[in-house]
C-alpha cells in the first residue's frame, strides 16, 4: 500500500462521514436517541462511537495510547471531534511515508493490552471500521423515517 492510496481512502472516509453527519443533523433529538438495537443502541451512540474510534486510532498513530474516551457525548461533540480528527489526520498523512506504512506500530488498547501491528493494516482497519458503522447508520436512519445519504465509494469516486 502506498501513501497516495491511504490519502484517497481517508478522503473518501471524511467525505462519507460528512454526508452521514448532514443526514443525522436533520434528525430530531428523539430520532437521534431512539433505541434501535444494533452494535450501539442509537444513532447518536453509533455516530459518537465512530468519532471516538477515529480519534483513538489517530492518537495511537501519533504515539499515544488513550485509556479512556474523550469527554463529550453529544451530537455536537461528535461532529466537532470528527472535524478535528479529519484535519489532524490530513496533517499526519501529508508527512507519512511509504516506508512508515510498511513498518509496524506498537500501541496499547483501551484496556492497556500491548500490540504491535503493521501500520498499513491499522490504517485500513480504521477506515473499514467507520464504513461498517456507517452501514449500520443507514439502516437506523431508515428505521426513524429518514432517507440515508449515499456513501458508496463509487459515488465518491464519480464526484
Amino acid at each position: 500500500m502506498q501513501t497516495a492510496d491511504v490519502k484517497r481512502i481517508y478522503a473518501y472516509n471524511d467525505w462519507a462521514n460528512e454526508r452521514m453527519l448532514v443526514a443525522i443533523d436533520e434528525l430530531s433529538e428523539e430520532q437521534r436517541s431512539r433505541v434501535i438495537p444494533s452494535s450501539f443502541p442509537s444513532i447518536l451512540e453509533t455516530y459518537t462511537h465512530i468519532a471516538f474510534a477515529e480519534w483513538v486510532w489517530l492518537q495511537r498513530w501519533l504515539g499515544e495510547s488513550p485509556t479512556s474516551p474523550p469527554v463529550g457525548t453529544s451530537f455536537a461533540d461528535a461532529r466537532e471531534r470528527l472535524h478535528a480528527v479529519a484535519g489532524e489526520r490530513r496533517a499526519y498523512l501529508d508527512v507519512l511515508t511509504d516506508e512508515a506504512i510498511a513498518g509496524t506500530l506498537s500501541y496499547r488498547n483501551i484496556k492497556g493490552d500491548p500490540f504491535t501491528m503493521n501500520l498499513g493494516d491499522l490504517l485500513l482497519h480504521c477506515a473499514n471500521h467507520a464504513t461498517y458503522h456507517r452501514g449500520q447508520l443507514v439502516t437506523m436512519l431508515r428505521q426513524v423515517g429518514a432517507t440515508p445519504p449515499g456513501t458508496d465509494f463509487t459515488t465518491f469516486a464519480r464526484s
